[in-house]
């Protein structure tokens, strides 16, 4: 009757391992998706600098071509590059309390130093 109960908390927890596991795999996916979609609004970003102001541009919209201003591609780029990247942060965030309750649930040590950040600009303090 025991080994029943066991074999049941065992199946219970591996299936939870599991899901655990198979949600962290779609976060990194999407992570990298999402960077290549990062990388390519740089590269049209970097490719629309280079014309002349003034010019105008043809972009895609779904199935769509319209002419417009080279300088609101550039503002329509910029703005979903910064959606990106909050998306992108917004996964990452979420990986690290999944990745340590993996490991919290395989029973392995929690890694030292997973909770560090980069250091940002305004943290940063300038004396002369």
């Amino acid at each position: 009757m025991e080994t029943e109960v066991e074999t049941e908390r065992l199946i219970t927890m591996l299936c939870e391992i599991n899901t655990l596991t198979e949600d962290i795999l779609m976060d990194k996916r999407e992570v990298v998706e999402l960077d290549k979609k990062r990388n390519k609004c740089r590269e049209a970003r970097r490719s629309l600098k280079e014309q002349k102001n003034g010019s105008k541009t043809w972009v895609c919209f779904g199935n769509t071509f319209i002419k417009t201003d080279t300088k609101k591609c550039l503002d329509m780029l910029e703005a979903d590059q910064e959606k990106i990247d909050k998306e992108i942060n917004s996964i990452r965030d979420g990986l690290k309390p999944k990745v340590a309750n993996l490991h919290k649930m395989e029973g392995r040590p929690e890694v030292k130093g997973f909770y560090l950040s980069g250091i940002k600009k305004d943290d940063l303090i300038f004396t002369n």
